[in-house]
């Protein structure tokens, strides 16, 4: 039967099928916590959003031709920590997974790489090899250039820079001090070489003192940063508990942990009007893992460098969702929230009035942590990838994608949110079931095509 106020195209039973076990035995789910975002949209593109294909059928090729393909995934203990952690499925790769590895690696070869056919292709899901994900988030979030010729220098001078940003944030005012002290005795007479490293009394500045208060004291900054600091440091242990990569005792999961607090300080420190707010943390730990699992180890060993630019980028499209002045502002997460309602309304108008004016469900009780968090906290690690391939693919900037795949997310469930009260409403959403993502992803294209028709 016919559902009324809902497209055609909604009423196939394909959207309302229940998730296979399948998908119910790789379902890996986290701790979750609030967050807000901010910054400017990226500017608008005539380039139309790339369209994510059907969702693919099940066909498998043969193991025997898979071998050589599954063996690269892995190039170490640690880049096979979503296999060990049951995230991702442990079946070889579908034959279309494996062409459109291909014709990413054929783009990807390019002596310039076209963008705009880089991103269709990677809108549709990158595939789990080697170092392609890497590569082409890289490309997608701006960081490396179309032309391969200017890689090298261009990816030596943001390292650099990095560096620069570390030696220059992360230092401690002891040393700071010290260096201060060191340049002075420098200038003095070479008769008074003993006390070279010796500064006197009257030689301290206000702003050096550790007890000085004002606001150009090294000290009181130093400070009033520690707070944030045991912040990011108590947010960085809880990141993905059950990865071996982020958590645990071993030397190489404090090691990325130490990575990720880096880039979060020297992110609060050069953005002061944001500073550091809690949830970043989930947002950075997609990016910094895929960039620290390259197989080459020089993209490896400056994952921790790669990462903060990008994340820069990544959240220059979110940054007002993050900034709590702005958040009943027109660009703030207010704002956001009220656009998703307005799309809900106007794909499925009955399923909008079931939720906010029957059941009273604000959409602020569940979608606040959906797009502040980009959808990091609903899904397996794994899921959410592929979700980030179709979100970084969009040349119009992921805010509208996403907002898309979150009203998908309701059509999918529709007929348990209909025949749902508050409590069974809002458990659900706050704890989204297991879904197909290549179904969920091409319902959300379905309704960006609407939307323009």
């Amino acid at each position: 039967m016919v559902k009324k106020g809902v497209p055609e195209w909604l009423n196939s039973s394909l959207w309302y099928s229940t998730s296979s076990q399948e998908d119910d035995d790789r379902v890996s789910r986290y701790s979750t916590r609030p967050t807000t975002i901010s910054s400017s949209s990226p500017e608008p593109s005539v380039e139309p959003p790339p369209v994510p294909q059907p969702p693919p059928s099940s066909t498998r090729v043969e193991p025997a031709k898979l071998a050589e393909n599954k063996d690269s995934l892995i190039n170490d203990s640690h880049s096979s920590d979503l296999s060990y952690n049951g995230i991702f499925e442990e079946a070889g790769p579908s034959a279309e997974d494996i062409s459109r590895q291909s014709q990413l690696l054929a783009e990807i070869s390019k002596k310039v790489i076209n963008i705009r056919d880089l991103r269709r292709i990677a809108s549709q899901g990158i595939p789990d090899g080697p170092g392609i994900r890497s590569i082409v988030w890289k490309l997608l979030l701006g960081y490396l250039p179309p032309d391969r010729a200017v890689w090298s220098s261009e990816l030596a001078k943001r390292r650099s820079q990095y560096k620069q940003f570390k030696e220059e944030l992360l230092m401690n005012p002891s040393e700071i001090t010290w260096r201060l002290d060191k340049s002075r005795s420098c200038d003095k007479d070479d008769s008074k070489s003993e006390s070279r490293c010796l500064l006197s009394r009257s030689e301290i500045t206000h702003g050096e003192h550790p007890l000085s208060l004002g606001k150009s004291s090294i000290w009181n900054q130093f400070f009033q940063d520690s707070e944030i600091i045991e912040q990011i440091d108590r947010d960085v242990k809880r990141t993905h508990p059950d990865m071996h990569f982020f958590s645990g005792d071993s030397q190489f999961a404090k090691s990325n942990q130490e990575a990720l607090k880096n880039i979060l300080i020297v992110f609060a420190k050069l953005n002061p009007g944001i500073r550091y707010v809690q949830g970043m943390n989930e947002i950075l730990a997609p990016l910094f893992y895929v960039f620290r699992n390259d197989p080459e180890e020089e993209y490896a060993a400056s994952a921790e460098a790669d990462t903060f630019f990008c994340f820069v980028e990544l959240l220059s499209g979110f940054r007002d969702n993050f900034c709590q002045q702005l958040d009943n502002s027109v660009v703030g997460i207010r704002s956001t929230i009220t656009k998703f309602s307005q799309l809900l309304k106007e794909h499925d108008e009955e399923l909008w009035r079931h939720l906010e004016v029957t059941t009273k469900v604000n959409p602020q009780f569940y979608a606040f942590r959906w797009i502040t968090l980009l959808l990091t906290q609903e899904f397996n690690f794994a899921d959410s990838l592929h979700i980030w391939d179709t979100l970084l693919s969009d040349p119009e900037g992921p805010q509208e994608t996403l907002l898309r795949i979150c009203c998908a997310m309701l059509i999918l469930v529709r007929r348990r949110l209909l025949a749902g009260d508050f409590t069974s409403n809002l458990k659900l959403l706050q704890h989204y079931p297991p879904t197909n993502i290549s179904h969920l992803l091409y319902v959300a294209n379905k309704l960006r095509v609407q939307s323009l028709g």
